[in-house]
């Protein structure tokens, strides 16, 4: 699985300009399932997310980990994570079909909502709107091959 974290002050989805998910300070999280990915990967990239210790303390230093800092969870399907730019028009081969994908995904969800998260979604395969407001930039890559 392949994950693009961004820390955010808000974040928002909409689907035919009507509003369907919206957190306040925490993670927008835009997440690739691969064709080889199987639970312990969606464990493994949960467990990354629910602890990385991206919050600034009282000196500046990202040291409190979104827990502690009351943090919310956006997490938006994301198939073009494993795009595949050799050429001019990007391949998608390496990027799970649905009916591998959208399990994992929704293990992924229910993993972050097992650790006491406020976890809202995006709708896989829908055309959406995602926003945010970027908290610094804070932006990192998770793959759980590297992890």
């Amino acid at each position: 699985m392949r994950a693009v974290l961004t820390r955010v002050k808000s974040a928002a989805v909409a689907i035919d300009g009507a509003e369907t998910a919206k957190i306040g300070k925490g993670f927008l999280v835009l997440l690739g399932v691969h064709v080889s990915d199987t639970e312990k990967q969606a464990e493994k990239i949960a467990d990354k997310i629910c602890g990385l210790r991206i919050f600034e303390d009282e000196a500046g230093k990202m040291n409190i980990s979104p827990a502690d800092a009351g943090a919310q969870l956006l997490i938006v399907s994301q198939f073009t994570l494993y795009g595949d730019c050799k050429s001019r028009r990007p391949g998608f081969t390496a990027a799970a079909r649905p009916e591998t994908a959208i399990p994992l995904y929704e293990k992924v969800i229910a993993l972050c909502r097992e650790r006491g998260f406020h976890v809202e979604t995006g709708v896989f395969g829908a055309d959406m709107q995602v926003s945010s407001v970027n908290d610094g930039p804070v932006t990192l890559i998770l793959d759980t091959d590297t992890l």
